[in-house]
């Protein structure tokens, strides 16, 4: 199945956010899973101030991972983007039903900044 991640990580340092993606690229490829597309979308305003790990946080660093991978190595990402401390939120959706015509409709990933 194609999977669509999103990442919100403590924005300042750029090392960070690759390591946290690199953490993610590893556990899918370990587990036979396809990367097709990663994205970095910057620092951003959160729509609303989450506290996280005792810390408020108002900006965030955007990232988006999309694979193909099984239900479990979805599971897996996602948990392991959720323990770790530098995250602020991160989730993940099914993108189509795994078929290949489906499939051939998403594209990149758009965005437009706002600042």
């Amino acid at each position: 199945m194609l999977y669509e991640t999103i990442g919100i990580v403590r924005p300042g340092n750029l090392n960070e956010v690759k390591e946290i993606v690199l953490t993610a690229g590893q556990l899918i490829l370990r587990q036979g899973g396809v990367i097709r597309d990663i994205s970095n979308w910057g620092v951003f305003h959160l729509p609303r101030a989450i506290s996280r790990n005792q810390t408020r946080h108002t900006r965030g660093h955007y990232f988006v991972l999309r694979y193909d991978a099984g239900v479990r190595t979805h599971q897996d990402v996602t948990s392991t983007l959720r323990v770790d401390p530098r995250v602020i939120r991160a989730g993940g959706v099914k993108l189509g039903d795994g078929k290949l015509e489906t499939l051939s409709k998403f594209g990149g990933v758009k965005w437009r900044s706002m600042e």
